[in-house]
């Protein structure tokens, strides 16, 4: 593999997975769901919502295709699933509708551990709802393993991986300065530059869905 080539393939896999997995935008979600915890808490909360969600993706992207040939369901099915997939978050994106879901998600998780007289201290968000299914959901979980499945040798296996360390790098910054970096960002800044990144992920997503078709057919 040339420098030019896996240099691509790294912005291309960062890319992807920065748009899908969302670091600025799990700042937000976290900040609201351990309000009230102490800094020990929320940090400790913050590191292990990412080592949890980079273990569940590490396992899909190593094993995801195997597990897909167990099923029976081949490698183009899975482009085209999830293309339409991540075409689907990505106009969530857009018309800001991704966010309230999550807004709303933080909501009831706080309600419940008030109603259970849970105090933020006691409650810990880091594995539900934090890292599966915000930072790992369905949406990562599916691009993870496409991108893997497009890298061919062990070279380019290893760029990708090495991409998807470097985005759960920065989530992991975005959930332990969430404080500051809300006050920075801002909602409106916030706001316009997810839109930005939903068109660019509706790209994305209509690519995956035309290399499945062609892998499909055979074009």
């Amino acid at each position: 593999m040339t420098g030019a080539s896996a240099v691509d393939l790294f912005v291309s896999a960062f890319a992807t997975l920065f748009v899908v997995i969302d670091p600025p935008g799990c700042a937000p979600i976290f900040a609201s769901l351990t309000a009230g915890a102490s800094a020990v808490h929320r940090r400790a909360m913050a590191i292990r919502s990412v080592l949890t969600a980079t273990a569940v993706l590490l396992f899909f992207a190593l094993l995801g295709e195997d597990l897909l040939g167990a099923l029976g369901i081949s490698m183009d099915a899975f482009r085209i699933a999830g293309g339409l997939l991540l075409f689907v978050i990505a106009a969530e994106m857009v018309n800001e509708k991704r966010t309230e879901r999550r807004e709303a998600r933080a909501e009831e998780v706080n309600a419940d551990a008030e109603a259970r007289g849970i105090s933020p201290d006691e409650e810990d968000i880091s594995v539900f709802p934090m890292a599966i299914p915000m930072i790992a959901g369905p949406g990562s979980i599916a691009s993870v393993m496409l991108l893997n499945a497009r890298a061919h040798g062990l070279e380019a296996h290893g760029i990708v991986l090495g991409a998807m360390l470097a985005v759960m790098a920065l989530t992991l910054v975005s959930l332990l300065a969430a404080g500051p970096l809300m006050r920075l960002v801002g909602a409106k800044i916030e706001a316009m530059v997810t839109r930005v990144l939903g068109v660019i992920l509706c790209a994305l997503a209509a690519q995956f869905v035309v290399d499945g078709v062609k892998g499909a057919f055979g074009l």
